[in-house]
């Protein structure tokens, strides 16, 4: 049955601005999406006590240190080398929030610290808009995103689009931090990983711009492998065709049986298996800090500094052009 979703106010931005908490759900599954960042604060499958994602009660730690916990990040996901690049003859200076150089996330005020608008909503989904103003954090081009989030039974699809009126990198990556078990950590679950390469990247994770392929290395993931103490921040390049909807990656639990599925027209999966925490202000739902591995981000994206290699997949959104991406998880087991 069809209805409205439930909104609640979740909290307050420091200038007042409400944050909603919307509810959207389907046959087995259910997520809490917040307004500010379009962050997934909540997922959950019937018959599982636990939530799927690491997150907060609270709005203050989406303010602070957990700001891409579950959000929509953009306008260009990961890290851009020497926060700068050059598009079409012309120089860019970006917004440095990286090893104090770079651009991560399309700045300190990317779309993952936005406030997003809610244009629409139902039981089964909900549609969020965003305009990014000609400027914003350097970046060329107003541009104008949509994010529909819907779940399908046990199935949670993001779909995002984008339109701009000046050439502009664009690449937008839901972020969040997978724990299908209860045990504090990733140590009991087996990834894989549908890649034949991998980007080597250097001090800063910015990428060197070699593709090298994962065979006779420690990230092949082709096959599922144990997350125990496995420290990765890296991306890896999707088999197959980019804009086509394909297998992207399998995360499984030993110790819940909880599994998921990811497929995505991205040509690239950042996986980053949380070896940074804790943090302080990085809190679970009780309170209390996440460790070291809690959680695994699988991010779906462009190639980070795609737009600093020519020979990456191009990344560069151009007026009369819609950027379009859809990724979807389902969730098995728990039920």
């Amino acid at each position: 049955m069809k209805g409205a979703a439930m909104i609640e106010t979740f909290g307050k931005m420091p200038d007042g601005r409400e944050v909603l908490r919307v509810g959207v759900q389907g046959d087995g599954l259910s997520a809490q999406v917040l307004t500010l960042g379009a962050i997934m604060q909540d997922l959950r499958r019937e018959g599982v006590a636990h939530p799927l994602t690491l997150a907060a009660p609270t709005l203050a730690p989406y303010l602070g240190p957990m700001a891409y916990f579950g959000a929509m990040v953009g306008r260009f996901a990961n890290r851009i080398g020497e926060a700068r690049f050059t598009l079409d003859g012309q120089d860019h200076a970006l917004g440095q929030n990286c090893h104090g150089r770079n651009c991560l996330h399309g700045g300190p005020e990317g779309s993952a610290h936005q406030l997003w608008e809610l244009r629409d909503h139902a039981t089964d989904r909900l549609r969020l808009g965003l305009h990014m103003a000609d400027g914003h954090m350097g970046f060329p081009g107003n541009l104008e995103v949509e994010l529909e989030i819907s779940i399908d039974g046990t199935t949670l699809q993001f779909e995002v689009t984008a339109e701009t009126d000046r050439p502009t990198p664009c690449s937008f990556a839901q972020h969040n931090l997978y724990a299908l078990d209860d045990t504090g950590s990733i140590a009991q679950h087996r990834l894989r990983i549908a890649a034949e390469a991998y980007l080597p990247v250097d001090d800063t994770l910015i990428p060197t711009g070699e593709i090298r392929p994962v065979a006779d290395s420690a990230f092949d993931f082709r096959t599922p492998r144990s997350l125990h103490e496995v420290a990765l921040d890296h991306n890896f390049c999707l088999s197959g065709a980019p804009g086509m909807l394909r297998p992207a990656a399998w995360l499984k639990s030993a110790a819940s049986g909880v599994a998921l599925e990811m497929m995505t027209t991205e040509p690239g999966l950042q996986v980053y298996t949380g070896h940074g925490l804790p943090r302080a202000g990085v809190i679970g739902p009780d309170g209390t800090p996440y460790g070291q591995y809690a959680g695994v981000a699988l991010e779906p994206q462009a190639w980070p500094d795609a737009p600093n290699q020519p020979g990456f997949p191009p990344a560069i959104l151009r007026p009369g052009q819609r950027y379009h991406q859809i990724t979807r998880v389902t969730v098995h087991g728990g039920g």
